[in-house]
C-alpha cells in the first residue's frame, strides 16, 4: 500500500488535486442550495408576513425621461452593474402563475434583497397558502384581489414594478387597466400578454385547442361542484408538469413544486380582458422570453410580442417555463436592468 502512493505520476497527483478542488466547489454549491431551500420552506410557512417584512421607505427619487424605443432584444448573459442611484422604483411585486404560489419566488426574493431592492411576493386568491377554496374563484377580479388590494393600499405617491409569470400576466394586465397610476413598469415573464378582447386561454389554443374543446374533452379538469356541474379548475398530472414546466429546473425545486402546487381556477383564464389604450395602453410593458420553454413555446411568446409590442424584450437562453428555478441569476440580472431603464 505504501508504494501505491509513491508510484503515482505527476499527472495522477495533479488529477487528485483537481478532483479535490472540484469536490470543494461542489460541496460549497450544495451548502448554498441547502440554504436556499431552507429559505423556501420558511417562506411557505410564513408568507403572510411578506408584505410587512419588505415594507420600507423609498430612496431619493431621481427624475428621468421616458424611453420610447420599440421592442428590442438583450442578452441575459452579460453582467449588469447595479447602481441603486439609477433605480427610481425599488419595490417589485411578484405575481405567480397557474398552480404556483408566492413560494416559487424564493430565489428571486433573496437575490433582489441582496441587491438592496424591495421584493414582495403575493399569493393570488386560492393559491399558495391562501385558504380560499380554489373552486369558488370564478373571475379574474376574484383571482387578482390580493394584488388589487395591495395596490389600493399603497401610499398615493408610491409606484411599484409588477412581475407576472405565466397566467399571472393576465393579472398584471388587469392591474394595468385598473391601477395604471400605481405601476411604474409591468414585466411579463413567459406570460400571457393578451390584447383587448382576448382570453388568457387563447394563448394556449394552438397546443390545447379551443376553449370549448378543452372544457369538453380535457382530462385535467377539476369539477369542484360535482361532475354534473361546469368545471371549476384544472391541474396537469405530476409527470406531465415535470416535462412542461421544469425541463431545466433543479431536482430539489421540482420536488418543492410537486408538494406545493395547487390546482388553478378555470374561470379567470376563460375571461375576456377589456384593455383600453388610455390605461393599459399607456403602461410601460416589458417581456422576458424563455427559450427552452415547453409550456409556452418560444414561437408563441414571439407571437405575443409581435401582436402586442412591449417597450423591451429580453431573452433567457436555456430556461424552462420557470426561470426563477432554472435560471435565477439571469432572471435577476434582467429584472435589475429593467429597473434601471429611465
Amino acid at each position: 500500500m505504501g508504494n501505491s502512493f509513491i508510484c503515482r505520476s505527476k499527472k495522477d497527483l495533479k488529477d487528485v488535486g483537481s478532483r479535490s478542488k472540484r469536490m470543494g466547489r461542489s460541496q460549497r454549491k450544495l451548502v448554498n442550495e441547502e440554504e436556499l431551500h431552507l429559505q423556501a420552506l420558511s417562506m411557505a410557512l410564513q408568507q403572510h408576513q411578506l408584505s410587512q417584512r419588505f415594507e420600507g421607505s423609498m430612496s431619493r427619487r431621481i427624475g428621468s425621461s421616458r424611453r420610447h424605443a420599440a421592442s428590442e432584444s438583450f442578452s441575459a448573459n452579460k453582467q449588469v452593474p447595479i447602481n441603486l442611484e439609477n433605480i427610481k422604483i425599488k419595490k417589485f411585486v411578484l405575481i405567480h402563475g397557474e398552480g404556483f404560489g408566492a413560494w416559487c419566488w424564493y430565489k428571486t426574493v433573496a437575490l433582489l434583497e441582496e441587491a438592496g431592492l424591495l421584493p414582495v411576493a403575493l399569493d393570488l386568491t386560492g393559491s399558495g397558502i391562501d385558504l380560499t377554496d380554489t373552486n369558488s374563484v370564478t373571475t379574474l377580479a376574484d383571482y387578482s384581489k390580493p394584488l388589487t388590494v395591495y395596490l389600493e393600499n399603497l401610499p398615493e405617491d408610491e409606484k411599484v414594478i409588477l412581475v407576472g409569470h405565466s397566467i399571472g400576466g393576465a393579472c398584471i394586465s388587469y392591474a394595468l387597466e385598473h391601477y395604471p397610476q400605481k405601476i411604474s413598469k409591468a414585466i411579463f415573464l413567459c406570460a400571457t400578454m393578451v390584447s383587448d378582447g382576448q382570453k388568457p386561454f387563447d394563448v394556449y389554443a394552438e397546443e390545447l385547442g379551443s376553449a370549448e374543446r378543452f372544457i369538453q374533452e380535457s382530462k385535467f379538469l377539476i369539477h369542484g361542484n360535482g361532475k354534473d356541474k361546469p368545471p371549476t379548475g384544472f391541474m396537469f398530472e405530476k409527470e406531465q408538469m415535470k416535462g412542461l414546466y421544469f425541463n431545466q429546473s433543479p431536482a430539489k425545486d421540482v420536488a418543492l413544486a410537486m408538494v406545493s402546487m395547487r390546482h388553478s381556477p378555470l374561470g379567470p383564464i376563460m375571461e375576456k380582458l377589456s384593455l383600453s389604450t388610455d390605461k393599459y395602453g399607456s403602461g410601460r410593458r416589458f417581456y422576458i422570453q424563455t427559450l427552452d420553454d415547453r409550456a409556452l413555446s418560444p414561437d408563441v411568446q414571439e407571437k405575443l410580442v409581435r401582436e402586442n409590442p412591449p417597450e423591451g424584450v429580453f431573452k433567457i437562453k436555456g430556461s424552462d417555463h420557470c426561470p426563477f428555478f432554472s435560471k435565477p441569476q439571469a432572471l435577476h440580472r434582467i429584472l435589475v436592468e429593467i429597473a434601471q431603464i429611465p
